[in-house]
């Protein structure tokens, strides 16, 4: 059977995404592959991440704090376990850790409406934080990522200035918590069936395969 053009697949995955979050960065190349094998495509919408912490889940940052929080510290075990399988570079935590990502994900948004242009940018800031460890919200840097990605950065860091751009961000992250999110990733099949993160990445395939 011939495979279908990217033109000819129907978009049943919405992908809501913090370029901060390491397991975020996981799931944004598993993903590819996951929709490659069922013929359909993503639709990706940038928020910020600690806009939604705040709103319905304030504990991140308690844990985060507790130095001797067993599920966090093998948390990390797992992320590089993950990473080794995914064949994905994770040079994490960094100096940079945590990232506030504003900056980030306004360039995001302001790539949103140009879908294969935000999946370049936000695979190329994906390698810039989390391989070359270098600083997530320095302009400078996003520039660079975005040049890098054959896009204009100063075009794009302008256009993420602007209120529209910004009052989109916020539309998006408060979108993803009224339909029940708590974090990134959190993937939506086919409009209202919920999963979170790298590891539901299997049951988002199973879902996709049931229809």
């Amino acid at each position: 059977m011939p495979k279908r053009s990217v033109d000819a697949m129907s978009v049943r995955v919405e992908f809501f995404f913090d370029l901060s979050s390491p397991w975020t960065c996981l799931a944004f190349h598993n993903l590819s592959g996951v929709l490659a094998r069922a013929g359909v495509c993503a639709q990706y919408r940038p928020i910020l991440v600690g806009g939604v912490f705040n709103a319905v889940n304030p504990a991140v940052y308690a844990a985060r704090e507790q130095a001797d929080n067993r599920k966090l510290v093998h948390s990390w075990k797992i992320l590089k376990d993950w990473a080794r399988l995914s064949d994905v570079a994770m040079n994490f935590p960094s100096s940079w850790h945590p990232a506030k990502s504003v900056a980030a994900m306004r360039f995001c948004c302001a790539l949103e409406a140009d879908q294969a242009a935000l999946v370049r940018f936000a695979r190329g800031a994906f390698e810039s934080y989390f391989d070359r460890q270098e600083n997530l919200d320095d302009p400078a840097v996003l520039i660079a990522v975005a040049d890098a990605a054959g896009l204009d950065g100063a075009a794009v860091a302008e256009a993420a200035t602007s209120d529209a751009v910004k009052a989109r961000l916020r539309a998006n992250t408060e979108e993803v918590v009224a339909r029940g999110g708590y974090g990134s990733p959190t993937i939506f099949v086919d409009g209202t069936d919920m999963y979170f993160g790298n590891d539901q990445l299997p049951l988002v395939e199973a879902a996709l395969n049931r229809t």
